[in-house]
């Protein structure tokens, strides 16, 4: 079993910046992608980032240049980086894993959640 805990997620003014951290624990050989996803109310859950265990990234044509997507893969850990926040950028943030266990098997693990608003 995989979890995941994400953290740094809070209130701030349109312009500013947050950055998130989502650390993986648990029955893990390897992470192959790691991703970020947001739910804001009444919409469908979206892709905001993702990045392969080799640096690859992709984004969101909303946040590209304003959101940026980086891992230690040592500490199994994923960041998102958000500059010029914009209020449209309210939503809860996912942190999501995908990889092999110890056990041989593949796994899917979500986070929690948090919640990132941002202010006109």
């Amino acid at each position: 079993q995989v979890q995941l805990v994400e953290s740094g997620g809070g209130l701030v003014q349109a312009g500013g910046s947050l950055r998130l951290s989502c650390a993986a624990s648990g029955s893990i050989f390897s992470i192959n992608a790691m991703g970020w996803y947001r739910q804001a109310p009444g919409k469908q859950r979206e892709l905001v980032a993702g990045i392969t265990r080799s640096g690859s990234t992709n984004y969101a044509n909303s946040v590209k240049g304003r959101f940026f997507i980086s891992r230690d893969n040592a500490k199994n850990t994923v960041y998102l980086q958000m500059i010029s926040l914009k209020p449209e950028d309210t939503a809860v943030y996912y942190c999501n894993t995908r990889g092999l266990g110890k056990n041989g098997d593949d796994f899917g693990s979500w986070g929690r959640g948090t919640q990132v608003t941002v202010s006109s």
